[in-house]
């Protein structure tokens, strides 16, 4: 009796690496996080050899945020789609061995960035609508 053609089929799926992917959890570190979005000039200054001292003050319109020869307005925005912020989770010993790797953890989810507005001075710099719902409400949250 000639050979049938699903026994080959069955031998090809028992021999197909199962993919295995990078593991992902989820566990919150309960640390309340803020992410800054700094301008360019800014991150080149705190880059290079010399990086300037910054201070945050308060003002009655607007928290700042000052170099020696400049100020910035801290302005809240907020997005819809969030960030998530992971960490890596290390690996045991036995999974060493065989290959696998410990993952990632997720640890918080961020919707909310400060945006550093230059040149602000001591006033608050008013908000354009320009419509987007977040950046229309977003300011009386």
């Amino acid at each position: 009796m000639p050979p049938t053609s699903e026994a080959p089929a069955a031998d090809a799926a028992a021999a197909a690496p199962v993919a295995i992917g990078i593991p992902l959890s989820h566990s919150p570190d309960g640390v309340g996080y803020k992410l800054i979005e700094l301008p360019q000039e800014l991150l080149e200054l705190l880059e290079g050899d010399d990086p300037p001292i910054l201070t945050i003050s308060a003002s009655p319109a607007a928290a700042l945020l000052k170099t020696a020869d400049k100020t910035y307005s801290l302005r809240q925005k907020n997005t819809s789609n969030g960030l998530t912020l992971l960490t890596p989770i290390p690996s045991s010993p036995s999974e060493s061995s065989n290959g696998s790797g410990g993952g990632l953890r997720s640890i918080a989810t961020v919707h909310e960035t400060i945006e550093l507005v230059a040149g602000a001075g001591e006033a608050a710099p008013t908000p354009v609508a320009r419509g987007k719902w977040h950046e229309k409400f977003g300011r009386t949250r």
